[in-house]
This record gives structure tokens, sequence and C-alpha cells, in this order.
């Protein structure tokens, strides 16, 4: 049964908007002037004012998600809670509307509620807004509905998203503080440059003597900076932009995302973090009894690491060989050796979601670990680098001062 969003009046003149379910647009205005409302607009949510099937509004540049990340695993967890305690979906998915604050939110809800009462899975709703729920979602919810366990795998999808948004955090504030002290040094270090140094170097600019070289050096800093300042800016964004474009190749993606994983200290986070979610999501996976193979092709989609998401394929292509995971993943040397060990000992003791699921927490809290150190051994040497280049200014600004008392003198 299709979802339409409605705007009606009351008998006291006042506006009331909403979802309802009805077979058609005329069925509904009969169901609202049932509830002696008077309808002003009834039309199906993939198409109402600008709101597309996902709840989504469009007609703006930017368009949002209706869920972020943490608002998807606060919904997750609060559907598994519904189902856990044996209310139906349906009845679950109608609190949830009821409860939901923003329009697009109920707009959403509504149209799962309708694709569920229609007799579609839940699997299947979900996958009809590919913008909200990612496959690997709409997987883990169809093994969940396959195996009867619905409600245990939706705790289990609402602690991998919380986990992974908690690693994410983590990780952005660790590099927050870094890099608001270079992007402060910069600002600085640019206005003593473009502004002061100029200002300094008018007073000995007509004593007809030889400047030190300290000072020579940074007057023609300043004036290139002053004359081609805006000129370096923009060959630095036009940079950006074809390194943007040059990375929408698959081949030089690959290639750049590889040398990437070389970098010291760099490289070996981002060998952490994508196997520490690889092995999160195959865990998860197979736990909710996703095949092997199925499991494997949608954990290597989550890697945004194009040189390790083809290793991942290409384990998987080792795997439908016949050879075991452990081996398959163990050939491939950007992962960690530990994922291959803790698969291995899954594999021997039949445990393997629950090692999968170690391996991805020691990888999740190494990369943490690495993360601080990297982020407070940076604090120092930003802060001692920026001293540094200050230092050098306001020499270069003291010694024709100095000089010039010597030759008064």
């Amino acid at each position: 049964m299709p979802a339409y969003s409605f705007e009606a009046v009351d008998a006291q003149g006042q506006s009331r908007k909403g979802v309802m379910e009805a077979d058609t647009a005329k069925a509904a205005r009969g169901l609202l002037r049932a509830q002696a409302l008077v309808p002003l607009a009834v039309e199906p949510v993939n198409i109402s004012g600008g709101v597309d099937a996902s709840g989504v509004r469009r007609g703006g540049f930017m368009v949002r998600r209706v869920y972020s990340p943490t608002a998807l695993a606060i919904w997750t967890r609060q559907l598994a809670g519904l189902v856990s305690s044996g209310l139906p979906l349906e009845r679950a998915l109608t609190a949830l509307t009821d409860e939901a604050e923003e329009e697009n939110q109920r707009n959403l809800l509504a149209a799962l509620r309708a694709e569920v009462n229609a007799g579609a899975s839940f699997a299947k709703a979900l996958a009809q807004h590919p913008r909200e729920f990612s496959p690997i979602f709409t997987a883990v919810i169809g093994a969940g509905e396959q195996s009867g366990n619905l409600g245990m795998v939706l705790e289990r999808l609402a602690d991998d998203l919380e986990e992974r948004q908690a690693l994410k955090s983590k990780l952005i504030g660790a590099a927050l503080y870094p890099a608001i002290v270079t992007l402060v040094a910069i600002a600085i270090v640019l206005f003593l440059v473009g502004y002061v140094v100029p200002q300094v170097a008018n007073v000995f600019a007509g004593t007809k003597r030889a400047l030190p070289f300290l000072t020579v050096a940074m007057l023609a800093l300043s004036d290139f900076v002053r004359s081609y300042g805006w000129a370096a800016l923009m060959v630095l964004v036009l940079l950006a932009i074809g390194g943007r474009f040059a990375l929408a190749n698959p081949l030089f993606r690959q290639k750049f995302d590889a040398a990437w994983l070389t970098i010291p200290l760099i490289g070996r986070l981002a060998r952490g973090y994508n196997a520490a979610r690889f092995a999160g999501t195959l865990a998860m996976l197979a736990a909710a009894g996703v095949p092997i193979l199925r499991a494997l092709q949608a954990a290597a989609e989550t890697l945004g690491n194009t040189a390790m998401r083809a290793d991942a394929l290409d384990a998987l292509v080792l795997v439908r060989e016949g050879a075991p995971l452990a081996s398959a993943i163990a050939q491939k040397k950007r992962f960690p050796g530990l994922l291959g060990m803790f698969a291995r000992l899954g594999e021997q003791t039949g445990q393997l979601p629950a090692m999968l699921q170690r391996a991805a927490n020691q990888l999740s809290a190494e990369v943490q670990r690495r993360a601080l150190q990297l982020a407070t051994l940076l604090e120092p040497l930003l802060i001692v680098g920026m001293g540094l280049i200050v230092m050098l200014i306001v020499l270069a600004v003291l010694l024709p001062i100095i000089q010039l008392n010597q030759w008064v003198k």
C-alpha cells in the first residue's frame, strides 16, 4: 500500500500535516474527510514537493541524507529494541514514524512501512532506498529475516554502526588539534610575511646600505607573496581539482592508494583502519548467516582503499576456488598478519565470526593507539616548527635594526 503525504485543515482551522497509507490519492482524501479534516494537498511521498523515494528533498544544490551515520545507529538501536520486545515489524515502524522529528524521516519510514504492509520483506523495502541504507545493511537485515533472528541481527548491526562511528570520531579528534595548529600557523606566517615585513622594510629603504642576507631573503619572499600569492593559491586549487579528477580514474586511484599504504606511520594507520573495518563487517555478516562468498564481496566493498579492495576481491576468487579464508587473506600482504592468524584460528575452532570480531577489535584498538601517538608527537613538532619560522621572521626584522645601531655608533 503506497504512502501519501498530506496537508489538511481541521474544524478549528488548524493546519495538519503528516503521512498516511492508502490505495490511491482519492482514498487518502476520503480517509482524511472521515477524520473531519479538509484535505488541501495529498501526494505520494516519492514525488511530493521534491521529496524522492528516500524522503530526501530535491531541488537544492546540497542534498543531505535523511539519517546521518550517528542517527542511523540510533534508529537501528531503537528498531532492534522494539522488535526484540516482540512488537511486530509493522507496528515498530509505525511507532518510529510517529516519533520521527523531521518530515523527511517520517516520509522515509512511511515508505518502508508501506512496502512491508504490501508484502515485501524488510530487506527488499530497505533496498529501495540505497542512498540511506547500504548494501551491507540490507544484506544483514535479509539474513536476519531468513534466520528468524531479526531483533538480534539488528542489535549486532547497531553495535557495528556505533563502533565504526566511535573509531571514526576518535581518529578525527586525534587529527583535529594538529590541523587547527597548522592552519593558525599558516595564517600567522602569511600575515607577518605579507604585511609586517614590508612595513619594516620601508624604514630601511632610504639607508642605501646592504641589508643582512636573512632580511633580503625575507623581503623577496614577502614580495612574492604580495605579488603572486593569489596566483599561487589558484595553482594549488587547480592542482587539487586536477588531483580529484585523476583519482576518479580507477587505475590511477589504485596506484595512488597502493603508494599511500607505503607512507611511514600514515600508511600503517590506513592499513589498520581498513583491515579493522573489513574484519568487523565480515564478522557481522558471517554471524548473521550470510554465505561466506557473499559476505566477502560485501566486506570488500566497504574498503575505502582501492588497493586493499582489489586484494580482498582476489582473496574472494581464491576462496571460491576452494582455498581456506585464512590462506587467501594471508597471501595478501597489505592486510595485517593478525587478521590472517585470527581467521585461521576461527576456521580451526569453528568460531570464525567471533575470531574475526576479535581481530577487528584488536586492529581498531591498535589504530586508535597509533593515531593518538602520532597526534601527541605532531603537536610539539608543529609548535616548535611554528616558533622557528616566527623566530626567523623576527630575526629578519631585528638584524637591520642592530646593524643600524652599530652604524650610528
